[in-house]
């Protein structure tokens, strides 16, 4: 098991070093702003959406290794996706990270390496604000989304 946790930490490591995906996307048709003041990230996702399709995705931002690796991850996860199947990767991510109903694993890929976060609490705020961001987004909700509110 440590191999495989010693992977998992070098993905995140990875990922936070060297973001996917951290650009600005002039073109885009959807954005959202996402905060979590307790750990001071913040976030500015860009999608575009073709379609049904997330055609292009990008966030910009600061913050801790685990937000950033998230932010990473979930933009090269959902590019190309359909609208519906990126909100189904949510439900499995949320999952994941939160301990509830275990999601399959392999079906997250590179996702399943935050997984741990679920033992830390405030982290999990980490892990899942660029995944609100992204839900807003689609949703096409503008307003700034903040882990401290009721329904992050």
């Amino acid at each position: 098991m440590a191999n495989l946790e010693d992977l998992y930490q070098e993905v995140i490591i990875e990922h936070n070093r060297s973001p996917r995906n951290f650009k600005r996307l002039p073109d885009a048709n959807r954005t959202a702003q996402g905060d979590n003041p307790l750990c001071g990230d913040h976030i500015d996702l860009f999608v575009k959406v073709e379609g049904d399709r997330i055609a292009d995705i990008g966030f910009q931002g600061n913050g801790c290794a685990i937000s950033r690796a998230s932010a990473s991850l979930m933009t090269s996860a959902v590019q190309g996706k359909s609208v519906t199947e990126a909100e189904e990767l949510f439900g499995a991510f949320h999952s994941l990270v939160t301990g509830s109903p275990s999601p399959n694993k392999a079906a997250l890929g590179k996702l399943a390496a935050l997984g741990g976060v679920k033992q830390f609490p405030m982290r999990v705020k980490c892990a899942s604000l660029s995944w609100h961001a992204l839900r807003a987004a689609l949703q096409g909700d503008r307003a700034a989304i903040s882990t401290e509110s009721p329904s992050q």
